[in-house]
């Protein structure tokens, strides 16, 4: 038997979020690798096995023999198998069978797929048949009442063992609920029930007892559910599967924890100072990013987006976040209202406008999408001082930081003049409104190195702040350019 193995190495890393009871941190974590083998035998494709991705030539000749294909080493005459195409190409002694006989497999792994079922039609992200919205948020506690509800259910599990467990639901609210020998039935028990009650699973939470695998998710996503978690971890095709189809995946549910591989922006942390009232959050995502070369906002970082960083620390200080953005399309993915420019083409001072004049509050926060270091203690300063002002602005040595600071829906007249006139420096404005300038000593107090002023500009900056993200050297308040663009 001519025998043939290509190997590709490699395990990887991926920056996540962990929920440690009170807050979420970041933390790196490789999921389980989940591969998907096309299996071909003498010219014909037989079946994809779904697998851990190492001695795959061992389960090539196995599933061959267990489906009474070979009995023999001499009937397996070349075995070829390429992990880097995801291919096995068999040829044995005598003719290919027109249908292969089910395989059975045990409930806690890996199976044999001939349809692996992708994201379809139905994604969190749409509508209901009602017409509700379905893109929402959870907080943490709701993922852990799921847990507590699926273990109350799970009475089969602790009469007998070895039968998994999934339910639907939206935290202290149970729907369905499901078990089975194996794990990807427990889903299939659920679809059906659902579809025969006519229950919408749209926007609603999916907990199972056993691993997340590619299989789990891509039936999760044709339900439309919004998040998945289970008390073990997903396989890497699952967190694949379930970032490119919109949906949290929450692994390692245990006490008080968990971990999130992907789109955290749905799960909220109770502040415990509580939301910034009177004022809503502006995220400005417009800008050219020409010295970094692509979309800023976009950059991964901790299992999402960059943006997806600043939108959770603005969240968990105001009520309402709004990103300014003439492209919406870009930023489907964050659950909160975005808004345009009334006057394109401005910069930064027609953001500031759009988000006032948008806001349903007396006053807006603004930041960049590129300051990734937001002191929640300074906003909430610089919010307190707000009230007689248009505008409360941190200066340090290198001057005012306008995009870093609170306006007032007062200052909507000489902003808007400002614009008409072509004037694009935010500081334009500041001689006809009242303005309280909050010192850089007053600033230290909250922020002794002035991180929250930091911006990432560069591929080098970027660099620098993944490897180090405490102590990445970005000049302390941003470069001359960027104070050029902000019009300090």
């Amino acid at each position: 038997m001519k025998h043939e193995t290509e190997t590709k190495a490699g395990e990887y890393g991926r920056k996540l979020l962990r929920f440690d009871g009170r807050r979420l941190c970041a933390f790196e974590h490789a999921p389980v690798r989940e591969f998907p083998l096309s299996l071909h035998v003498n010219g014909v494709e037989l079946a994809t096995l779904i697998s851990s991705p190492h001695d795959l030539h061992f389960l090539v000749a196995g599933f061959l023999r267990m489906q009474g294909l070979v009995e023999r080493l001499e009937d397996l005459q070349v075995v070829s198998v390429c992990p880097d195409s995801g291919m096995a190409h068999v040829r044995i002694r005598g003719e290919v069978p027109g249908r292969l006989k089910p395989t059975l497999t045990s409930g806690c792994g890996s199976g044999i797929t001939f349809h692996l079922p992708r994201p379809g039609a139905s994604s969190p992200g749409k509508r209901s048949p009602e017409g509700e919205n379905v893109c929402r948020t959870f907080p943490a506690e709701a993922v852990f009442a799921m847990m507590e509800n699926l273990s109350r259910q799970a009475e089969k599990y602790r009469e007998h063992g070895g039968i998994h467990s999934a339910a639907v639901g939206e935290g202290a609210t149970l729907l369905l609920s499901a078990e089975d020998l194996g794990r990807h039935n427990t889903l299939d028990r659920i679809a059906g029930e659902a579809l025969l009650k006519g229950i919408d699973l749209g926007g609603k939470i999916l907990v199972t007892s056993g691993r997340v695998s590619s299989e789990m998710a891509a039936k999760g996503a044709s339900l439309g559910v919004a998040l998945i978690a289970s008390r073990t971890s997903p396989t890497d095709l699952a967190v694949r599967i379930c970032e490119e189809a919109g949906i949290t995946l929450v692994g390692y549910v245990r006490g008080r924890r968990f971990a999130v591989y992907t789109h955290p922006e749905r799960i909220s942390v109770p502040s415990a100072q509580g939301k910034i009232e009177g004022v809503t959050g502006v995220i400005l995502a417009g800008g050219t990013s020409s010295r970094m070369g692509s979309n800023k906002a976009l950059l991964p970082y901790q299992g999402g987006r960059f943006i997806e960083s600043i939108h959770r620390k603005m969240a968990d200080l105001f009520e309402e976040v709004l990103v300014v953005t003439n492209t919406p399309e870009l930023f489907d993915f964050l659950l909160c209202r975005k808004v345009p420019d009334l006057y394109p083409g401005m910069g930064s001072l027609a953001g500031i406008h759009a988000g006032l004049h948008h806001s349903k509050t007396g006053h807006i926060f603004v930041v960049g999408c590129d300051m990734p270091y937001l002191n929640g203690e300074l906003v909430r300063y610089l919010a307190s001082g707000k009230e007689g002002y248009d505008v409360v602005i941190p200066e340090t040595g290198r001057g005012p930081e306008p995009l870093h600071a609170v306006y007032g829906k007062g200052a909507l007249g000489a902003i808007e003049e400002a614009l008409k006139t072509g004037d694009r420096k935010v500081v334009s404005f500041f001689g006809k409104v009242k303005v309280r300038k909050v010192a850089e000593p007053e600033v230290e107090r909250f922020d002794p190195s002035l991180r929250s002023f930091r911006n990432i500009n560069t591929p080098e900056d970027y660099f620098h702040f993944r490897e180090s993200e405490i102590d990445e050297p970005l000049s302390k308040a941003g470069t001359p350019e960027d104070h050029e663009r902000a019009g300090r």
